[in-house]
């Protein structure tokens, strides 16, 4: 049985007993390593995981590179061959881990589509109130746009959830974590007119009574739905941008921190446990600063 096989037979049972992994994750985890000793095999008719070195696992790393693999391909197969090395540093197998120096190659971070105002604005002047859904689509977009909820959260709103003298909802999370946002005062308005004119007519399903959001046959919101909304109001704005429900997401929060809030703020308000995920929403402050070097400093332009 060559060596690296049985190192592997090993890598798979500590995968499976001590760590309680699936199937799908361990094989996932075996291939990542498998598909470095094939690129070291070319040049080595044998290497044993011992005399594996770190400019090894960067050449390996140069030339999947060098075939296109993207960013996020690249760093999952790294975190499954260092998975490998700890599995082997712990079983006192090797002397030294080549992996542990080396970086995952930088992920680039999407910066999400964001509406401005006006367009918010344009989106909601062309809803037509007369028709049927018309006051309840209004209030969608306003409760989006003014809480910054998640869709999943928004069809799963609560009418006894709503706190209007506070000015706050209650919104269950990722995880069923609950926290309270603040609600501002267009929002609570286009949601009384819809609750008040529209909702309080309809029928309502057996699980739906609680539900703030309806469809015509009295149950709640899907997020497809939703988003189906969302798309033919942009539409009808004139609005090309690539716009989703989590569009009224990133511009809550990105209207929020132009506006001076405050980072952890706007991360309660949102729900993220770490502040790292609520940053990909400063890149509007960043290029305003920029903008403001390049316009008014006497070396901006260079």
């Amino acid at each position: 049985m060559p060596q690296e096989f049985s190192f592997l037979r090993a890598f798979e049972s500590h995968l499976r007993l001590n760590k309680g992994l699936a199937d799908n994750s361990v094989e996932a985890y075996l291939r990542d390593v498998r598909i470095l000793l094939s690129f070291l095999s070319q040049s080595n008719e044998q290497i044993a995981p011992a005399a594996i070195r770190a400019h090894d696992i960067r050449s390996f790393l140069h030339e999947i590179a060098g075939l296109g693999m993207s960013s996020t391909s690249q760093a999952r197969i790294l975190s499954g061959i260092k998975a490998f090395f700890r599995f082997l540093m712990l079983e006192n197998l090797i002397a030294g881990d080549p992996t542990s120096l080396i970086e995952a190659p930088k992920l680039g971070r999407k910066l999400p589509e964001v509406l401005d105002y006006a367009e918010i604005e344009r989106m909601l002047a062309a809803i037509d109130l007369s028709s049927a859904h018309g006051h309840r689509n209004k209030a969608i977009i306003e409760v989006m746009y003014g809480c910054g909820l998640r869709v999943s959260e928004l069809t799963g709103l609560k009418i006894s959830s709503i706190y209007e003298q506070d000015e706050f909802v209650r919104v269950t999370g990722k995880g069923d974590k609950e926290r309270l946002v603040p609600i501002g005062q267009s929002a609570l308005k286009a949601l009384n007119v819809y609750l008040g004119q529209v909702r309080v007519h309809q029928k309502t399903g057996r699980k739906s009574g609680d539900v703030v959001f309806l469809n015509a046959r009295g149950n709640a919101l899907s997020r497809q739905m939703v988003f189906l909304i969302i798309k033919d109001l942009a539409a009808a704005a004139g609005i090309n941008k690539n716009i989703s429900p989590h569009t009224f997401r990133h511009s809550f929060a990105t209207h929020l921190l132009e506006g001076g809030a405050d980072l952890r703020a706007v991360q309660q308000m949102l729900g993220h446990a770490s502040i790292t995920t609520t940053e990909i929403y400063t890149h509007i402050d960043r290029e305003f600063l920029r903008e403001a070097v390049v316009r008014y400093h006497p070396r901006g332009r260079g």
